[in-house]
């Protein structure tokens, strides 16, 4: 469990809710832009709740380990999901990598005078 504190108040949710919140609040802020999103948390009596923030530029999040959690920990895995589907969530660029023909010496396409392969 972290313990994820924002705008000088801490709530408790689960790793992969906290991780996935605070790389989208980096990408978005990257983009000079704000957004309100929805996590769920847990609260001090152990009940479920939902907390709203306004995340981005200005809005700064901090998430840390919450070594005081003695409890199961509850399955938020879907909000993690929601937050890992949002359209400013960084994704890795996709690739395009010519496949070479079996057997061909992948050492071949080095070209020391343009330091690096002659093709993708």
């Amino acid at each position: 469990m972290r313990c994820v504190t924002y705008a000088g108040e801490t709530v408790t949710t689960t790793d992969d809710v906290a991780e996935a919140l605070v790389q989208l609040t980096a990408s978005i802020a990257a983009e000079g832009q704000a957004e309100a999103v929805s996590i769920p948390i847990v609260t001090e009596h152990g009940e479920q709740e939902e907390a709203e923030l306004v995340i981005g530029v200005g809005n700064d999040v901090l998430s840390a380990p919450n070594d005081d959690w003695s409890g199961d920990e509850p399955d938020f895995s879907w909000a993690a999901h929601e937050l890992r589907q949002h359209k400013r969530f960084p994704q890795a660029p996709a690739v395009a990598v010519e496949p070479l023909d079996e057997g061909a010496n992948p050492d071949a396409f080095w070209d020391p005078d343009l330091e690096g392969f002659t093709r993708a």
